[in-house]
């Protein structure tokens, strides 16, 4: 896509004429080659929408409206809200705090390191726990966390249809990786530190931040 004007009126103008564009080649006879077409309209139609949204957010913000009042429109949390959409200031330094996930591997390594804990293959997992996990999560702790998950929702089934959700907060990557158990849902979370080892691994409720 080329550079547009980064302003909601003329986002939403834009976001119009390419939904308009679309509109108008979905209605069309195509021929399996304009599939593709198809796809990158429907992308930028996508990333344009994705522009207003958060520039709709910031503007509600800005005109004093709540991150509960934008959580409930939005069908998540506030905590959740101001995750995807905030726009935090680092304590430690005035500035903007960095919300790029650079570990473009996160969602597969977590998966890899979540499905090892619950199988039980705790000396292949180590291997990317930070010093601190190592230290602390002995084969005791692992079986007392599962022990109560299982008191909760029965036996480990596998993991869930949903794709993992990966994001930045503060200096760690956080990874919720979606579980099935016999009598309900969890998921996993799996942070990283800045060095892309574990520093924390747990298993919490479908609807937990």
């Amino acid at each position: 896509m080329t550079d547009t004007p980064q302003t909601l009126t003329g986002l939403s103008g834009l976001l119009a004429d390419q939904a308009a564009v679309l509109a108008r080649t979905m209605g069309s006879p195509m021929a399996a080659p304009d599939y593709l077409d198809l796809v990158r309209r429907a992308r930028d139609v996508d990333e344009l929408a994705a522009q207003v949204l958060k520039l709709s957010v910031q503007q509600s913000r800005d005109a004093g409206h709540t991150w509960q009042e934008l959580g409930d429109l939005l069908g998540v949390t506030r905590q959740a809200a101001f995750q995807r959409f905030g726009k935090p200031i680092d304590p430690r330094t005035g500035e903007p705090m960095d919300k790029t996930v650079r570990m473009t591997d996160a969602a597969e390594r977590a998966t890899a390191i979540v499905t090892a804990v619950l199988e039980g293959r705790m000396e292949e997992a180590r291997r990317s726990f930070n010093s601190q996990v190592l230290e602390a999560f002995t084969d005791q702790v692992r079986g007392d966390g599962l022990a109560a998950v299982t008191g909760l929702v029965g036996e480990f089934e596998g993991l869930g249809d949903g794709e993992p959700f990966v994001r930045r907060i503060g200096d760690h990557t956080v990874v919720d990786i979606p579980l099935n158990y016999e009598a309900g849902e969890m998921k996993a979370r799996v942070a990283f530190d800045t060095d892309e080892k574990v520093a924390g691994l747990v298993v919490v409720a479908p609807d937990t931040p």
